[in-house]
């Protein structure tokens, strides 16, 4: 903001002190110079502006706006007002204010280019492409520039692509655009290469491909230059749109001889083959013979070679055995025998870290019982190293060369199952052999399985500090065991960026609030989130860049960017687990459950989560796999699970929002005397509570036909053992006295015995179902036990379970007693004016006191347990564990592992304790 340019104006340097302060971040500093400035200069309206930037950074947003409208009334035309205001309702998330501020600025001074500009700007922020067409027209018209021209063609092209109806886009929008490019064709004004991409979209878009074929190929196409090859391979495309074989089967043989490591081009050259050969262009022996040849000639070139051979060569004739073999046809034969081809693959390439994931596509192309062959044949082929004298004769790499041609054969193991078929004698072998290559190659560069796993990743970490895999694999490790503590840092340390939040940020937000951690989960929430609130704002940005440098082939993918993040998955899951874990830890503690939902903004008619549209970004493949590919596929199941445990979640939020509206509407009914408002929060309580029960059955189907997922598979949900727990059934059947209480309401106490009756064995089905979820949080965490340590993560996940089952049934006995305590009032009111005898208590005031006692009991219960948990952990000796068969550095990593899981553990007991201490107290002010 301090780098206004050269000082001219007085203005300016009295402005300067503000800026300094706002730019330093003193912004009470800023509001007290600006008081000063303003009692001396009443006028200086970007005085006011700068005030209101520092109130809004303090804070004060409803004084920062007052004071800004006051300045955008006056419709201010001085460039120091106008970027201070544009500043400012971007902080407030507000640009669409900056379009009326600029559009005033532009009446009041038609001339100006730069208002001009800012105004086209400002439309794009808020993507009114209609408006922004105009305004690049009227720009062009003040300044005949052909940028600003462009600019208003775009923004008809954007038309076209958000409208609705696509032949209204076909045939008006895309149309028009066209023919307004193909004016500036005809005067010669095209000039840069973001003008003929720009045009070549439009004729792309409309299908027009001769036409675009005509622009590449002309004297428009030489201006593609800022792209290698960008004109062959539009070219390229286009043949294949328009099933032009012949010519693209040509280009591709061009393209090819000129650089044969060019993979995409090999694809274009067997697709347009082969449809010369169903065409019947060529005979099919002719046209097989012919690919064959050409591949041939293609390796016998890079065999010739002195130096290092390309990999597409090679690539190619597996490719083509493939397509040869899907189209059953016999020549494939006459190219070899393919586990013989990927022998000599590997013995070219085995060093290089890119040969498993090249060899992998084709390992299809051998039978089960050539698996074993060709993998004893890798090691015939290219020998691996020397024996050494330890580990039992052991074969060890004797250079990074060998190393990576060993990892590679155990990778096309793995990858061709026959890891998976041995014996659990014949993988811990494995394992073994592993490690002990691991150690060897670091002078380059049960649940004891578990300890053992960490152990060596830290190990590995210690050497590779940098190293990603590693450090997921720990997180995972950490995570299974149910310590959280560590994985904040390991995640820490990955650094993800931008997108990755979206897309590796499961990994965190998953396992933080199950595993006890709830000030860690409402941080990784926090943080999550803050990516995704400034989607909007960045796109925008990133949008007005495009425009200005002219990168119009851009503009769609970042509006595609920006619908992606809006309907993530997790984006929906990490906001609606941030609601309700604020409720978990602040409703009723400090402040009320009404002011919590209320300062949420949350409405229980409204569910702002688009279930259709709902995109999948994970990367599930960040963890580097090398298991067969029937161990792959499980990303569907997955989504299904996590949209169920979603759709569960916003439900309960809601119900829970729907509680607090029903109180509100009692309050008004009791003080209007009117039922009206009432009613309606009672049907939309009724409504999302049947959903909620259709959501539970659906989840107890998924359940008995769960598959369990790999470990390097996408992680499962928490449904399974909120079902296991009984937390599910516990809540539901809570938020069903919602709509029971509001029936309580309507008929009063004397005449609903039968409904009274059903309220109490909810109450006491309440206490009952808490006490069995409270005896699945029995048993030690940590135990030693015959030298072992040995954990039970499933505890803790019970215990948070118990705690949000816990605060629900507190909620909604608060509005039980809110519900009860008018209605007995009433009665008592009525006994008394007809004198009547009668003082036996309401069954539902002695089953609310049941239900307060029995929670009492419980609670007691699982704080008394919570403490001996922390007690015993306290006093857990993990020196004295011994540690065999390892080395004295192995055991260190490994205890090192173990003393994080001991802390994790005493941090997340010492966390759900609080809570549960504070729910206990407030627990005591629940009375009739």
């Amino acid at each position: 903001m301090a780098a206004r340019g050269h000082v001219q104006d007085p203005n300016d340097r009295r402005l300067r002190p503000i800026y300094d302060y706002l730019d330093n971040g003193n912004n009470k500093m800023a509001i007290q110079q600006a008081d000063k400035l303003l009692k001396k200069h009443k006028d200086l309206h970007c005085a006011k502006v700068l005030k209101a930037i520092g109130l809004q950074r303090t804070g004060k947003q409803d004084e920062a706006f007052t004071l800004a409208q006051e300045v955008a009334t006056l419709e201010p035309t001085d460039d120091n007002s106008l970027q201070a205001l544009t500043i400012l309702y971007r902080e407030m998330h507000r640009p669409e204010l900056v379009t009326k501020l600029y559009e005033a600025a532009v009446k009041k001074v038609p001339l100006s280019e730069e208002y001009h500009s800012h105004l086209f700007m400002a439309y794009a922020r808020v993507g009114e492409y209609k408006k922004m067409q105009q305004a690049g027209m009227a720009l062009y018209k003040i300044v005949p520039k052909n940028p600003y021209y462009f600019w208003s063609v775009m923004s008809l092209v954007m038309q076209a692509i958000s409208a609705q109806d696509e032949k209204l886009a076909q045939t008006m929008f895309l149309p028009l655009a066209e023919r307004m490019v193909e004016k500036m064709v005809k005067e010669e004004k095209i000039e840069a290469e973001a003008e003929v991409q720009l045009y070549f979209m439009i004729l792309e878009r409309l299908g027009k491909c001769e036409e675009a074929l005509e622009v590449i190929r002309g004297p428009l196409g030489e201006k593609l230059t800022s792209e290698l090859q960008s004109r062959e391979s539009k070219c390229m495309m286009l043949y294949q749109r328009l099933q032009r074989w012949p010519e693209g089967n040509a280009l591709a043989s061009k393209l090819l001889l000129k650089n044969p490591d060019d993979w995409q081009f090999y694809s274009c050259y067997f697709d347009s083959l082969f449809h010369l050969i169903d065409q019947s262009w060529t005979e099919e022996g002719e046209g097989f013979h012919l690919a064959m040849t050409f591949v041939e000639d293609r390796i016998k070139a890079e065999d010739q070679k002195e130096t290092r051979q390309l990999r597409g060569p090679y690539l190619g004739r597996l490719e083509l055995i493939h397509r040869l073999r899907e189209r059953g046809c016999p020549e494939e034969a006459q190219l070899g025998e393919p586990w013989d081809l990927m022998t000599q693959y590997f013995s070219q390439f085995g060093d290089k870290p890119c040969c498993i994931t090249d060899l992998k596509l084709y390992l299809h192309l051998m039978p089960p019982e050539q698996h074993l062959k060709f993998i004893r044949g890798l090691g015939e082929a290219v020998p691996l190293g020397g024996e050494s004298e330890e580990e039992g004769g052991s074969v060890f790499p004797e250079d990074t060369k060998a190393l990576q041609r060993h990892l590679c054969v155990c990778q096309l193991s793995r990858a061709l199952g026959l890891h998976h078929a041995l014996s659990p004698e014949g993988k811990l072998r494995v394992i073994r052999d592993l490690k002990a290559h691991y150690h060897h190659g670091l002078k380059f560069g049960e649940e004891s399985m578990a300890w053992q796993g960490i152990g060596l990743l830290q190990e590995g970490l210690s050497h590779s500090p940098s190293n990603a895999q590693f450090k997921l694999l720990l997180l995972l490790l950490y995570c299974h065991l149910g310590a959280f503590e560590p994985v904040v840092d390991l995640y820490s340390s990955l650094d993800a960026k931008h997108v990755q939040h979206d897309t590796i940020g499961y990994l965190l937000t998953r396992y933080a609030e199950p595993l006890g951690q709830f000030a860690a989960a409402s941080q990784s929430c926090n943080f999550t989130l803050r990516f995704f609130h400034s989607n909007q704002k960045d796109t925008s940005e990133y949008i007005i860049q495009a425009y200005k440098y002219g990168a119009f082939e851009k503009i769609p993918e970042f509006i595609a960017l920006r619908s992606r993040l809006n309907q993530s998955l997790h984006f929906a899951q990490v906001r609606t687990e941030r609601m309700l874990l604020d409720l978990f830890l602040e409703a009723d503690i400090v402040l009320s459950l009404e002011e919590s939902v209320k300062s949420m903004s949350l409405t229980p008619e409204e569910d702002d989560i688009p279930w259709d549209t709902l995109r999948d970004n994970r990367d599930l493949t960040v963890l580097t796999s090398w298991d067969p590919r029937d161990r792959w596929e499980h990303r569907r199941a997955s989504m299904e699970e996590e949209c169920l445990w979603l759709r569960m979640r916003s439900l309960t939020l809601r119900l829970l929002a729907a509680l607090t509206a029903l109180g509100r509407a009692h309050q008004q009914q009791n003080s209007l005397g009117s039922e009206n408002g009432v009613g309606d929060k009672a049907s939309v309580a009724a409504r999302l509570f049947s959903q909620l029960e259709q959501a539970l059955q659906s989840a107890a189907c998924l359940s008995e036909k769960r598959s369990q997922y790999p470990f390097l598979g996408p992680p499962s949900t928490r449904l399974a053992a909120a079902l296991a727990c009984g937390s599910c059934q516990c809540q539901t059947s809570a938020l069903q006295l919602t709509v029971h209480l509001q029936e309580l309401e309507t008929m009063g106490l004397d005449e609903s015995t039968e409904l009274q009756t059903r309220i109490c064995n909810t109450f006491k089905s309440l206490v009952i179902q808490l006490q069995e979820m409270s005896n699945k949080c029995n048993g030690d965490l940590l135990e030693m036990k015959d030298s072992r340590l040995k954990t039970q993560p499933s505890l803790l996940e019970n215990l948070v379970f118990f705690l949000e089952t816990m605060s629900v049934v507190l909620w909604v006995a608060s509005q039980c007693a809110k519900v009860i305590r008018p209605l007995k009032a009433s009665l008592q009111k009525k006994k008394k004016k007809k004198k009547d005898t009668n003082t036996a208590t309401p069954a539902v005031v002695c089953g609310f006191q049941v239900l307060t006692g029995g929670l009492q009991e419980v609670l007691s219960q699982v704080l008394e347990h919570i403490k001996t948990q922390e007690l015993g952990l306290t006093a857990l000796k993990l020196a004295s564990l011994t540690l065999e068969p390892h080395t004295q550095e192995e055991e260190s990593f490994i205890r090192a592992g173990m003393d994080k899981v001991h802390s994790s553990y005493l941090r997340s007991l010492q966390e759900l304790g609080d809570l549960l201490k504070r729910r206990a107290e407030t627990l005591k002010t629940l009375k009739i």
